[in-house]
């Protein structure tokens, strides 16, 4: 069997002529593909406005920017996640503080949240960055209520999530992403992600302030309405009015983005037969802790199962040409987390997670055949080692 990675990218002949055809334009960085990229990525969300950038660490770096985090700020997010979901709030020279998880979901668990705050005096905490992980979505609805109450604002990471859903209150479809419960939601780019553009990122938002300010702070702080410059010296002036930064996305990884962007819904059925396939494989099995299941509103940007002896599976696999993955290493355990005082046993729920997940080859190509070869290397590994 052919190496089987737990995640791939699918490029087409079309997405090829896309990008093909921009190159050979006028246009290589700013040009039109990139606001045709945006504005329908913001349709197929449901939010107002978006803003494509290189990658979707830049898109939360901007967005912390956006949101005013100052030294000191302290903003609560989950240790599962990708390190550049904590990290934003540092580079704005922020506090991360870590919440577990709730192990049913994976997701930042909110009663977990809801302590913190509880426990603390109102203002102490400036915000919240939920992380729709591996693909399922957060009930933001119930994250809008507590941030409300005590004055803070939602970043939500849905980097694993274009596509990803959950029911709201009244019974309603609610996007991740759709900008209804959260200031700001950022989405990757990423090869392995749903959408492929080789690198980049976007910035959804319902906040037409928050639009206009990233605009002006992906590309060096420079102000493009002439009406909005401090001065007018002619036709050629341009004019810096804040410290920004050059995170602008390529035309030609726009172009690729909207071509991948068309098919997305086709992609995202796939991932979600393929999950009901791991489902149905495991549901029985004595050596499955726990896995990412059959959900509503799931995008399946990864599925997770929780097992035993982890590491002898992962190396057995590996000796098939099956490339599982692990995500994540709790963030709160990195070398860099520890010096401000994390340490083992902080989030006990999140540090079983990690002794036990396992990503599972997830991506619309995974033939029926690779996909069987997998389930059966797993159960043969258990098999033989009972």
């Amino acid at each position: 069997m052919k190496k089987i990675p737990y995640g791939r990218q699918n490029i087409t002949d079309e997405d090829i002529q896309v990008v093909v055809e921009v190159l050979k334009s006028d246009w290589l960085t700013q040009g039109p593909d990139i606001k045709k990229f945006e504005d329908s990525f913001a349709e197929y969300i449901g939010a107002k406005y978006a803003v494509a950038v290189s990658n979707g660490t830049a898109a939360l770096h901007l967005s912390a920017l956006a949101l005013n985090i100052k030294p000191g700020d302290k903003v609560i997010t989950t240790p599962i996640t990708f390190v550049a979901s904590a990290n934003c709030v540092k580079y704005c020279g922020g506090e991360v503080v870590f919440a577990d998880i709730d192990p049913a979901t994976y997701l930042l668990d909110i009663n977990k949240v809801r302590a913190l705050l509880e426990n603390a005096p109102k203002g102490t905490y400036k915000g919240i960055i939920p992380v729709d992980f591996a693909g399922r979505a957060n009930d933001l609805e119930e994250f809008r209520k507590l941030a409300d109450e005590y004055g803070m604002w939602i970043l939500e990471d849905a980097c694993h999530a274009p596509g990803g859903y959950f029911i709201d209150k009244e019974g309603e479809k609610q996007n991740c992403g759709n900008g209804k419960f959260a200031e700001l939601a950022i989405f990757s780019f990423h090869p392995v992600k749903h959408i492929a553009a080789g690198e980049g990122g976007m910035i959804t938002t319902n906040d037409e302030e928050l639009y206009k300010e990233l605009l002006i702070l992906r590309s060096h702080g420079i102000q493009q309405d002439p009406d909005k410059r401090v001065y007018q010296h002619g036709v050629w002036y341009y004019e810096m009015q804040e410290l920004g930064y050059n995170y602008r996305l390529t035309d030609f990884q726009a172009a690729l983005g909207l071509s991948q962007l068309k098919r997305a819904d086709d992609g995202l059925k796939r991932r979600k037969e393929i999950a009901a396939i791991y489902q149905k494989a495991f549901k029985e099995s004595t050596f499955i802790k726990g896995q990412s299941g059959v959900v509503e509103g799931h995008a399946y940007h990864l599925y997770v199962v929780e097992v035993e002896d982890r590491t002898g599976l992962i190396n057995f696999l590996r000796e098939q040409n099956i490339f599982a993955q692990v995500h994540y290493i709790p963030a709160h355990l990195m070398p860099y987390y520890r010096q401000f005082g994390w340490k083992d046993g902080d989030m006990p729920q999140s540090e079983n997670y990690y002794k036990h997940c396992l990503s599972l080859p997830m991506y619309p190509t995974l033939t029926s055949e690779e996909q069987k070869f997998v389930i059966d290397t797993i159960i043969s590994y258990y098999e033989k080692n009972q």
